[in-house]
């Protein structure tokens, strides 16, 4: 896998104790189109499975391209903005979000949160791999039902992502800062 001396994260600044995991955790745009085995997507896609969710519904799917023989048909479903740089990374995918509760068919009103919690297990676990995930909003969703076979009444697609190991040799921006630790977390009122 890639080696990491070329990221620059100084723009980060975590609480003591923090794991380096989560500030090492970033969305390049520069990937080698080497593939990813099969037994670690397995591993990545499985540590989304144990997410957690509300009702433990799990209302999450992903569907991703099957290598080379369907990335184009994926690559497609993106806006041209991700494709500038997406065409790289040897896995391009959609979350998908099942928007009714499977135990009594009511609306899912945290499905999306859920999907999250799933999406943030499997960025994780990618980055245990050396790999590197990039989350994308930028994408054509009419077209990601119809192409996918996603069905419209049930599903919504919540964002499409890329997924591979860092190209090292291309110039990269620095890892991006976040907000103040103050900003976003308030003690008994907002």
């Amino acid at each position: 896998m890639s080696t990491e001396t070329s990221i620059d994260y100084s723009a980060r600044n975590p609480a003591d104790n923090v794991n380096e995991l989560f500030t090492q955790r970033w969305s390049p745009k520069q990937f080698v189109k080497t593939p990813i085995p099969k037994d670690t997507l397995t591993a990545i896609f499985d540590a989304a499975r144990w997410a957690p969710s509300s009702y433990n519904e799990q209302p999450w799917l992903f569907i991703t391209n099957d290598g080379e023989k369907d990335f184009d048909k994926f690559f497609d479903l993106l806006i041209e903005a991700n494709q500038q740089w997406a065409h790289t990374a040897p896995v391009i995918g959609f979350v998908i979000a099942r928007l009714q509760m499977a135990r009594n068919g009511n609306p899912n009103k945290v499905a999306l949160f859920d999907c999250g919690s799933a999406w943030m297990s499997l960025a994780l676990q990618a980055r245990l791999f050396g790999l590197y995930t990039h989350p994308m909003g930028g994408i054509k969703r009419e077209e990601i039902h119809d192409e996918l076979n996603v069905p419209r009444e049930t599903h919504q697609v919540v964002c499409g992502f890329a997924m591979g190991e860092l190209d090292t040799s291309a110039p990269h921006q620095p890892a991006s800062p976040r907000n103040a630790l103050e900003d976003i977390w308030h003690l008994s009122a907002f």
